[in-house]
């Protein structure tokens, strides 16, 4: 992985392809190239490094043509430097292809190429798929990467070219998205529709197990094994301006300041106010299913296994339903129980996680309900689950996640209200909830008017090495959030706790060098964090606590406080969470680091 271009149509094709490279640079990458074929045929160029890097040595070279390919990689198999980026060329040096995802049968194949001649010269397992492609090429391109495809193990998406056809563009996907754009006259295709949208809102989404023929004014989709599909475009809600960093210094930054709005989306015609409930449209043919469940299962990775770690609170505490939270990594893997009485729920932004992906066909295979909740639409979980719910946060382009991540809670709330409801909570308990869900993103607002605040604090201790994060209860998973974040972006080691797991180790790494964030709410375990907070100082530990708003005690006990509103407790992870997001921030930006592409990480993981 990590992003594909391709362009057929009338007009030149390589500021296209640039354009649209630079629209997925947010997605994580360590090499970038192209493939063009016009007048002087086949021209290609790759580097390691920025897209940057790739557009110095196109200057002053004459290429020409209006049909190509690009691409961004994210190395998997072999390391990150000129010769394994992609395009990868046959023997001939008259067939391009780039890819993403991963060969696993990569090795085997190697073998067999080199006993029929073929000269493999890169350590990509993707070189692979374009010498398999050359080996049945007889002049159409689209037999012959079907019957390369019939072959390989594992999970592509692609896109190829060849100078003896001329005008087209072969692509296939089987578990690494790709969306084809239409325009007219023209036509795209790309692994992110962001890469489009200055172009066409009219795309339609491959499936698994489907290729397409593209030229200049159609469309040709089939599945690998022949069988003639015909789908129509769909529009893409998102626009142009949605992608821009609008005056912010980063698009982290737009994102954490775009969380009031966002949250009011995730919200937005589904609090049923007469009724004291929410209304989930995308899961409402379940209800009856839902209403006799007697066990959930909430399986993500990362920041979406976190906000699962929140809904697991929330509906417990309110519905009474017991609720397990798996990391999707390893649940596909550990041969689950699922029985009758179990639904599924599958939290992704992207709905392309390949790791989520695969738990959600998992629990399908053992005949579990499987609802998704994503971001975007048409994705592949949204596609393929049973129902769900989307988060409308609209495109998030910093690689570390920050709107979504609240705009899942919010969701996961939602959930949680509907089920509570349906059980046994009362009325007025259900309009309480509303009128707290309601005033959140004012509150939200607040928080983020302290930036200043905030940026000062990081000021203190971006030098620092270490991070330990405590939370309790609801704010358990804040603390592992907010350690992540941290991470992510600063490469600043942080872990996060339950603060009464502090004395059961991580205690021992406490002295005056170690700042611990501490987030210690006026809630049902205040006091007891307040306890953990003094073993801390007696240890010359630094504290840096976020507090309820009008909370003077804890000032006596820490260094520094981050106040934040009052909310009901089940909701306070949607505040605790924005202090942290921002202090992450601002450290990684006084580090001078890549806040946007954080080394080594990919938007979305579409490889095991």
């Amino acid at each position: 992985m990590c992003g594909i271009i391709g362009y057929v149509g009338e007009k030149q094709a390589l500021p296209i392809l640039i354009e649209g490279l630079k629209r997925m640079e947010y997605r994580g990458y360590d090499s970038a190239g192209i493939a063009l074929f016009g007048p002087n045929g086949l021209q290609y160029e790759k580097y390691a490094g920025k897209i940057a890097r790739l557009e110095e040595h196109l200057v002053g070279k004459n290429y020409s043509g209006t049909w190509g390919i690009a691409h961004t990689r994210w190395a998997t198999h072999g390391e990150p430097n000129d010769n394994n980026a992609h395009p990868h060329l046959d023997c001939t040096g008259e067939i391009a292809l780039v890819h993403n995802g991963i060969i696993e049968n990569y090795a085997t194949l190697h073998e067999w190429l080199q006993r029929r001649g073929h000269k493999i010269t890169t350590d990509t397992d993707t070189e692979i798929l374009v010498h398999l492609i050359e080996d049945s090429y007889d002049g159409d391109l689209v037999e012959a990467t079907r019957v390369a495809l019939s072959q390989v193990e594992g999970t592509y998406g692609i896109a190829v070219v060849s100078r003896n056809n001329p005008g087209l563009i072969v692509v296939a996907r089987h578990g690494s998205p790709l969306v084809i754009g239409r325009g007219n006259g023209e036509n795209f295709v790309a692994s992110d529709v962001a890469a489009l949208l200055r172009h066409t809102n009219q795309v339609i989404y491959l499936d698994d197990l489907e290729m397409a023929a593209i030229t200049h004014d159609k469309t040709d989709i089939s599945k690998i094994d022949r069988t003639v599909v015909n789908r129509d475009s769909e529009e893409i809600e998102w626009s142009l301006e949605q992608i821009e960093r609008g005056g912010h210094a980063h698009f982290m930054q737009k994102e954490i300041h775009e969380q009031p709005t966002t949250i009011v989306n995730a919200m937005r015609g589904r609090l049923n106010l007469d009724e004291a409930t929410a209304r989930l449209n995308g899961i409402k043919r379940h209800l009856d299913e839902l209403g006799q469940i007697d066990r959930i299962i909430l399986t993500a990775c990362g920041t979406s296994w976190h906000a699962a770690l929140i809904g697991e609170y929330m509906i417990e505490d309110l519905a009474r339903i017991p609720v397990e939270v798996e990391y999707a990594s390893e649940f596909r893997y550990r041969s689950p129980i699922i029985d009758p009485g179990t639904a599924v729920f599958v939290i992704s932004q992207s709905g392309e996680t390949a790791d989520t992906l695969a738990a959600m066909r998992e629990a399908k295979r053992k005949g579990a309900t499987v609802l998704g909740i994503c971001n975007v639409v048409g994705s592949t979980i949204a596609r393929e689950s049973d129902g769900g719910v989307y988060i409308h946060a609209g495109p998030e382009i910093g690689v570390a996640s920050t709107k979504a991540f609240t705009s899942q809670i919010t969701v996961l709330s939602l959930i949680a209200l509907l089920l509570a409801r349906m059980r046994s909570m009362s009325f007025e308990k259900g309009r309480e909830m509303i009128d707290a869900l309601e005033a959140l993103p004012a509150k939200v607002q607040t928080i983020l008017d302290r930036e200043d605040e905030i940026k000062g604090i990081a000021a203190d201790y971006y030098r620092k090495d270490n991070f330990l994060y405590l939370g309790r209860g609801y704010n358990f998973p804040v603390a592992l959030e907010g350690a992540l974040k941290l991470k992510e972006i600063s490469y600043i080691h942080a872990e996060g706790y339950p603060a009464a797991e502090m004395k059961h180790g991580p205690i021992a790494l406490i002295d005056e060098r170690m700042p611990v964030v501490v987030i210690a709410l006026r809630d049902s375990v205040y006091d007891k964090v307040l306890n953990n907070i003094q073993e801390i100082r007696a240890r010359k530990g630094t504290v840096i606590a976020v507090a309820t708003e009008g909370d003077t005690r804890i000032k006596r006990h820490v260094d520094h406080v981050i106040h934040i509103p009052e909310t009901i407790e089940t909701l306070t992870p949607l505040l605790s969470i924005i202090p942290l997001q921002m202090l992450a921030y601002h450290m990684a930006v006084l580090r001078g680091c890549d806040v946007d592409q954080p080394r080594n990480l990919a938007k979305s993981v579409t490889v095991e």
